[in-house]
């Protein structure tokens, strides 16, 4: 399934019973949210609100609030089949082949993906209606507030795109964005992230744009985290099976997504900053004011009708979750052609992402869970997980019961722990040395010779087949 806009999308989930039209009058502080929570928890579907109090312009919450609907968002029955393409296009490149026919094969997949770069046009209907000047005016759009100690309204689902002044590549990334009045906010970008790093390159100036409301592949790209110069919109063409068409800003340099529905264009000057936050954030904590960049907004542009998405995020899960879940099985081929020994991973909601990573392996030799921890620690924004868990791989790391079996009952707390140092997340929260700090690796694997287990390893309490298969055979002789 192909979304050449966001609306493509709400159709399709409209057909599917996934989408409920709000027509009652509804506040963009606080109400809104309590609503789409409540809707959250039960799995329910996204929620187009088409009166909002002040406003004119509807707003979608819950898009992305399930597996399925994070399925559906990208167009696959299930986000492992994007993973499965991926994987075939590794091993493809890794093991090439040596006939003409598959080799002119491979080249045909190779073009395909060629084309899949975005493509610039001169025109876009996100550029329909047009605002600068005085016209500039961030509260025409129903921003949310959120949680009750928010510092105010935010913006939770931009693609907040730059460039680095040393290079010509661009980066999109989604990071929350707090309203101080009709023409200014704060960039919540965190330490680690590409955007940030523009900045630090920067001498004077930065240009920004930001996109709001795009097709589903488009706005999930911006939050994978991928390698510095690698285009988020490649990827996104990737998953779409077709290219994001980009055009140019009004105002700077920038492209931006052309189906985009809304799009701010401003700048961000060297070393100014403004306390922005606190926040309710994706850890279930509101996190601490601090200060960052303050964007100057020089531009407004939108659609003619306009719809402005929203994502909710707070105590876990929530619509983060299930972008990240995606990232998580999308980018497992890539951690396996740098660590091959990986058989799976988990990243589960209580530990939001870079509290936990729970790894199973196929260990053949000593030390092996110790090589895979200090590598997942070396791989990009891996390098923020606060904690490692590596166990077998017969072990099944989405069952967080077995999980905790296993772990309890094989760790030996003098030998299978190890603790090392290095960056945290900007938004832990528990550490007293912000952004830096220790890390925790558990060593869960069945011990093998060399590690210093002198007895033999205990088997798993399990039935015979044979049995299995009699019981199986005669279970309505037995009356059940």
């Amino acid at each position: 399934m192909k979304y050449s806009n966001l609306n493509d999308y709400i159709i399709e989930l409209e057909k599917q019973g996934l989408l409920l039209r709000v027509k009652t009058e509804v506040s963009t502080d606080l109400e809104i949210t309590e609503i789409t929570d409540r809707m959250m928890a039960t799995d329910g579907p996204a929620l187009l609100f088409e009166n909002v109090a002040g406003h004119t312009i509807p707003v979608l919450t819950n898009l992305f609030g399930s597996h399925k609907k994070m399925s559906l968002a990208l167009g696959v029955e299930d986000v492992d089949q994007i993973a499965d393409r991926i994987s075939a296009l590794l091993d493809t490149v890794q093991n090439p082949p040596k006939s003409i026919r598959a080799k002119v094969k491979l080249l045909g997949e190779l073009l395909k993906i060629a084309k899949l770069s975005p493509k610039t046009v001169k025109q876009a209907p996100c550029q329909e209606v047009i605002h600068t000047g005085e016209q500039v005016n961030l509260f025409d759009l129903p921003i949310l507030k959120n949680w009750p100690l928010d510092g105010g309204k935010f913006i939770t689902l931009p693609l907040v795109i730059t460039q680095d002044p040393k290079k010509s590549s661009q980066n999109y990334g989604i990071y929350r964005i707090q309203v101080y009045d009709k023409n200014t906010t704060g960039l919540h970008w965190q330490t680690h992230k590409g955007a940030a790093d523009h900045y630090r390159n920067t001498t004077e100036k930065l240009d920004v744009s930001i996109a709001i409301g795009s097709d589903p592949a488009t706005i999930w790209s911006g939050s994978a985290p991928l390698p510095p110069d690698v285009d988020e919109m490649l990827l996104a063409g990737f998953v779409r099976n077709s290219p994001v068409k980009l055009v140019k800003c009004i105002s700077n340099n920038l492209k931006v997504p052309a189906n985009s529905e809304i799009v701010i264009e401003g700048y961000v000057l060297k070393n100014e900053s403004k306390i922005e936050g606190p926040f309710g954030d994706h850890t279930g904590y509101y996190s601490e004011a601090a200060d960052y960049p303050v964007l100057h907004v020089t531009t407004i542009t939108h659609r003619n009708n306009p719809i402005y998405p929203s994502a909710l995020v707070g105590k876990p899960p929530k619509e983060d979750y299930w972008m990240g879940k995606v990232t998580e099985r999308v980018f497992l081929p890539l951690i396996k052609l740098t660590l091959p020994e990986v058989h799976d991973i988990n990243m589960p909601a209580e530990g939001i992402f870079h509290n936990m990573l729970i790894v199973s392996i196929d260990k053949r030799y000593p030390g092996q869970a110790y090589k895979v921890m200090n590598g997942l620690w070396g791989m990009g924004l891996l390098s923020l997980t606060k904690t490692i868990v590596v166990v077998d791989k017969f072990v099944d790391v989405h069952n967080i019961s077995e999980l905790a079996w296993r772990v309890l009952c094989n760790i030996n707390y003098d030998t299978d722990i190890l603790i090392s140092k290095g960056p945290l997340d900007d938004l832990d929260h528990s550490n007293p040395s912000a952004k830096f700090g220790a890390k925790l690796g558990i060593d869960a694997t069945r011990k093998i010779d060399g590690e210093g287990y002198t007895s033999d390893w205990p088997e798993d309490v399990e039935m015979t087949e044979d049995i299995k298969q009699l019981v199986d055979s005669r279970w309505k002789e037995y009356g059940f």
